[in-house]
């Protein structure tokens, strides 16, 4: 039976669950132990499919075909752990299995309650994520900030089960903010004393705390922290504001943070550490000797996180290639109304990522007609590919008016249209081209370079495909189709021949990219870009 490390948050959101819990799993593979991490999210949908980008982030996209919270790329980011869609518990997807129990009569005729038929859902299917894959270490992200009415459901469960496990099988982490008030020059302590307070309201008491401040706490202030929130001065862990979310990993094995939590849970201490990971990421980062400027142009630049696995994507590419990167995030709407010229003069690459819809998508062919007729390296993917190829099909092919069917259902030329198995969908739910599927790579090719394999399998996540009857036309004008799905003969990836580096994928590549192991595409992009001038 693995140990179990539950994690919750206090005081505001956004403090950083996800990375604290990718960190800690980090810290505990360097020890040799085996480990997943799972994040429960407290709202009623059943996964964030169909949120808005703006209010929910990144859609991340596992092999299996989940499309679950952020927090996911994180955990693959940052460790070895393969997640899938029993690493995403959401409060929809808890009340949808209860209800579809009850009206196959499986609590036999009982009335339905949150204590104990939702909590003990919420107990299985943290325990399902591990069948099968002798784990030594279940980490368990508890989404929202103590005192939420839609995670108390949550807390509920992870305080029965830390009871059930024991307390060498179970512990509880949380993760408080310890401000710092400007005016005064002061550190202030209680709200971490009233977030754990509420916590021990709730029947959960922290055994480690990870204070999370702009600036360092000193040994009185943990004392005070540690007097007041019953815990050992040595479990108040400072976790500092830091530029580089690589760092935090080293930033807790220096307060002995995997030592300690060895000790509570039971497990044998070994040598490992984290040197492989300073030497291969942080020294190669703050050694970086060039700088290379990369324009993002996306539908939703305005919240940070609707992009994250692709900025960090292109930071491991730097880390490859020892760059230090200034990416500039372009609305794509600013192109239309200003023109490429003025907006991509001074970048030297140029990367078009996904989305949905046709607000913006004027202006992403803009920029991808200005990197294609200034050699600027550029990147497209998914919505990045299909508008590449709707550039190439009128600037290059003259098919006037060509387009995507997502944006003109009477386009006279549909150059990307629904894909076949998509047609009598009506929920949108779960439903794309999702998950992993396989690509042939033809050789020589951009890509086959990148890669050094012909058989490769990426992550997806679409409705729409390049329309195999235009092939012909589009290979004339030299546009060069190198990725095929051999399966269903679907385009994956596009180049052009007459260009120094333009790659355009119908997968997902920023899925699959960690800062120790950058993905071929992003590698070689940035190397490209690197060399522009």
């Amino acid at each position: 039976m693995p140990k179990y490390i539950f994690i919750t948050g206090g005081v505001v959101s956004s403090l950083g669950k996800g990375i604290a819990s990718a960190s800690i799993g980090k810290l505990l593979e360097s020890m040799g132990l085996k480990i997943t991490i799972i994040k429960c999210d407290p709202y009623i949908n059943v996964d964030p499919g169909t949120m808005n980008p703006f209010q929910h982030g990144e859609v991340y996209v596992t092999d299996d075909g989940a499309e679950t919270d952020l927090d996911l790329g994180h955990y693959e980011r940052f460790t070895n752990a393969i997640v899938g869609k029993a690493n995403n518990i959401t409060s929809g997807k808890i009340y949808y299995s209860v209800i579809c129990k009850e009206r196959k009569g499986e609590f036999l005729g009982g009335t339905v309650q949150v204590i104990p038929h939702i909590t003990d859902e919420i107990k299985s299917q943290i325990k399902n994520a591990s069948k099968g894959k002798n784990l030594d270490v279940v980490i368990v992200e508890i989404g929202g900030t103590v005192g939420d009415i839609e995670s108390l459901p949550f807390m509920e469960a992870i305080r029965q089960m830390t009871l059930e496990l024991g307390r060498k099988n179970a512990i509880n982490i949380h993760l408080t903010l310890v401000p710092y008030i400007k005016s005064a020059q002061e550190i202030k302590t209680k709200p971490t004393q009233h977030s754990v307070g509420k916590l021990r309201e709730i029947g959960i008491q922290p055994d480690i705390l990870l204070c999370r401040s702009e600036k360092k706490l000193n040994k009185e202030i943990k004392a005070k922290i540690a007097l007041f929130c019953n815990v050992h001065p040595d479990a108040v862990i400072g976790a500092l504001d830091m530029d580089n979310i690589y760092e935090i990993p080293l930033t807790y094995e220096k307060q002995g943070l995997d030592k300690l939590i060895l000790d509570l849970i039971g497990l044998k201490k070994t040598n490992g550490d984290l040197k492989d990971w300073k030497r291969e990421v942080m020294d190669r980062m703050n050694k970086a000797s060039k700088v290379t400027t990369i324009a993002v142009i996306g539908k939703y630049i305005t919240l940070q996180d609707s992009y994250k696995s692709i900025y960090e994507a292109l930071v491991h590419g730097g880390i490859a290639n020892d760059t230090k990167l200034e990416i500039k995030r372009i609305e794509s709407e600013e192109i239309t109304k200003h023109g490429a010229n003025k907006c991509l003069k001074d970048v030297q690459g140029i990367l078009v990522p996904g989305g949905f819809g046709h607000r913006g998508v004027e202006g992403k062919i803009k920029a991808i007609q200005y990197a294609r007729k200034n050699k600027i390296p550029f990147l497209g993917i998914c919505l990045g590919m299909q508008t590449a190829v709707i550039e190439f099909a009128r600037n290059v092919c003259g098919l006037a008016n060509a387009n995507s069917t997502e944006f003109n259902k009477k386009t006279p030329h549909p150059v990307i249209s629904l894909l076949e198995e998509q047609r009598k969908i009506k929920n949108k739910g779960g439903t794309m081209r999702l998950g992993a599927y396989d690509c042939s790579i033809k050789k020589p090719t951009k890509s086959f370079s990148a890669y050094k394999q012909e058989n490769i399998s990426e992550r997806h996540r679409h409705r729409y495909e390049f329309n195999n009857q235009y092939k012909r036309i589009m290979a004339s004008k030299g546009l060069d189709i190198v990725g095929i799905n051999p399966q269903k003969n679907l385009v994956e990836i596009i180049e052009l021949k007459d260009h120094p580096w333009f790659v355009a994928c119908q997968f997902h590549p920023e899925f699959k990219s960690k800062p120790d192991r950058p993905h071929p595409l992003f590698r070689d992009f940035i190397k490209a870009s690197s060399h522009h001038s």
